[in-house]
């Protein structure tokens, strides 16, 4: 097996695939379950999938080179894990850009002077079409607003640790975050090419 690549040009590559039939398998609170045929190769494939409205996330990093981290409950996992502040793209036609700004008002009464595209990820590509724009956050002050949380929010930690530290607990498996652990790695290049 030869490596024919260019890694300068290393890319996900689009495919349009004939969609056959495509059923709402489900329709939920958040996001749905849809169920399509697709014409791929010499055949068709179904394929279930959660078609979801993608979502933003923040990597804030103080003066200090320290990481807003939050702690909440996550049910699916049974755990209250390690997250960096993030929230869906449920807003019709808004940008993640002021996505990214409203979440880190409501999750952490934060707002930021200097923000700029970190990484966007597919968080699941086997099993759901999400996906995530991460954003990185400096030049950070209290916001005069202060947000009402309920449910898993109602019991927020917030920690501020260095992203050192932060790279440490993902890379001996401590936090499992995947989005938090996107940002973190990304951000953490960010700024040693900066440096």
């Amino acid at each position: 097996m030869s490596n024919t690549t260019d890694p300068r040009g290393l890319a996900d590559e689009p495919v349009d695939v004939e969609v056959v039939a495509s059923e709402l398998v489900f329709a939920g609170k958040v996001w749905d379950v849809r169920s399509d045929t697709v014409r791929y190769g010499d055949g068709e494939i179904v394929r279930q999938y959660v078609d979801h409205t993608g979502a933003v996330a923040i990597v804030a990093v103080d003066d200090e080179g320290r990481m807003l981290l939050i702690q909440q409950y996550r049910h699916p996992i049974r755990r209250r894990d390690w997250e960096i502040p993030a929230g869906l793209l449920d807003i019709a036609g808004e940008d993640p850009a002021t996505a990214a700004r409203r979440e880190l008002a409501e999750e952490a009464d934060l707002e930021a002077s200097r923000w700029e595209p970190l990484v966007s990820i597919y968080t699941t590509p086997g099993g759901n079409d999400e996906i995530v724009h991460v954003f990185l956050a400096r030049g950070l002050s209290a916001t005069t607003t202060a947000f009402a949380r309920e449910e898993e929010e109602r019991d927020i930690r917030v920690e501020w640790i260095a992203i050192g530290d932060v790279v440490d607990a993902v890379l001996e498996g401590r936090i499992r975050n995947g989005i938090l652990t996107a940002g973190a790695l990304a951000a953490a290049e960010r700024l040693r090419r900066e440096a």
